[in-house]
């Protein structure tokens, strides 16, 4: 799958904020041509006919095993009755059975190949993976390209002191303070890199006028990227309410990394932030190639969305893939170091 810059889009009845080096969003895709078929001379029709009759239950079968959207789950038999889940038509692009998680859900694709994922796809908690959608809505409403540093948000009185009652709860937060000004690119390295939930309400506001609004808005595009097992109730995840599948959150994650500034600061081993100064990345993977936004909590285990560059009959491609609910507890560390085995184990 390539991965190119969407068209901006507006949220409806929200006025577009000041933006100082937004980037220029690439063309659409070009309409699809259909060409015309020759019949097949009167001479060879019954062959056809014979041909296709043959291959039909063989295509019934990839059918059922196949499912919408990819395999799931079980999959066609592999050598000596292993069970395999087809990821690539290519040959050799597999998953082995043993290699989803025992416990959880999973779902990966691997360069143009379809889509697959584990059996149990169940909405559950996915805590800071919410911050994808709310990557993605920003980035669609206000797209960054190059050096751009988008638009400029002040931080408010009321903003700056709910950090100290957030990071109470025992929420993830970035320090800020009243009058600091934040770029949108500033502002999306503090979402996907240190994990803010505080920058997450603070781009919700900005964005959509209202942290109500945004939520409506990461619905409408839930619905309209087909995530139909999806349901947000807050931008940040620390909502238990706002769940997904391991499916879902693969959709929507593929579809941010359509933007480059996405891929890039998914990257970030840390970034640099006016007040707070360097934050660093929570995904434990990230100095051995894999680009990604972590969440955790106890109602969601640990959970990693992921990108890594894998080696396929020879040629290079980009394995995409989002496990949830691994370990248990609520140690961070020990929850992300769960969900990272479980992404290597996956990746061939």
């Amino acid at each position: 799958m390539a991965y190119g810059e969407p068209p901006q889009r507006a949220f409806r009845g929200v006025a577009p904020m000041a933006e100082g080096g937004g980037g220029r969003s690439a063309p659409g895709d070009r309409p699809r041509i259909y060409r015309a078929r020759r019949r097949p001379r009167p001479a060879l029709l019954g062959v056809v006919v014979a041909l296709v009759l043959l291959a039909a239950p063989f295509a019934v079968a990839g059918h059922l095993l196949g499912g919408e959207g990819g395999v799931s789950g079980g999959g066609a038999q592999g050598p000596g009755g292993q069970g395999q889940a087809l990821v690539d038509g290519s040959p050799g692009t597999q998953v082995p059975l043993e290699r989803w998680p025992e416990r959880g859900q999973a779902a990966i694709v691997i360069g143009g190949g379809r889509p697959t994922h584990s059996p149990d796809q169940e909405p559950a908690a996915i805590a800071s993976l919410a911050k994808v959608m709310t990557a993605y809505l920003t980035l669609e409403r206000y797209p960054l390209s190059g050096d751009g540093s988008g638009f400029t948000m002040t931080v408010s009185t009321a903003q700056a002191r709910a950090v100290a009652a957030e990071a109470d709860e025992g929420q993830s937060v970035v320090a800020v303070r009243a009058g600091e000004r934040l770029s949108e690119r500033q502002l999306l390295e503090a979402l996907l890199i240190p994990s803010g939930n505080n920058v997450a309400r603070m781009l919700a506001a900005g964005v959509a006028g209202s942290e109500a609004e945004f939520v409506t808005a990461m619905n409408a595009a839930a619905r309209a990227l087909g995530m139909d097992q999806t349901t947000y109730t807050d931008p940040s995840g620390f909502d238990p309410t706002t769940v997904s599948t391991a499916a879902d959150q693969l959709r929507v994650f593929r579809r941010a990394m359509r933007y480059p500034v996405f891929r890039q600061i998914v990257r970030m081993e840390s970034a640099t932030l006016p007040v707070v100064g360097t934050v660093t990345n929570f995904n434990p993977l990230i100095a051995a190639g894999y680009g990604g936004k972590t969440g955790s909590d106890s109602a969601a285990g640990g959970c990693l969305a992921f990108f890594t560059r894998v080696g396929v009959g020879g040629e290079r491609r980009t394995a995409v893939g989002v496990v949830m609910g691994q370990g248990e507890g609520s140690d961070t560390g020990a929850l992300l170091a769960a969900a990272a085995e479980a992404a290597e184990e996956l990746v061939p």
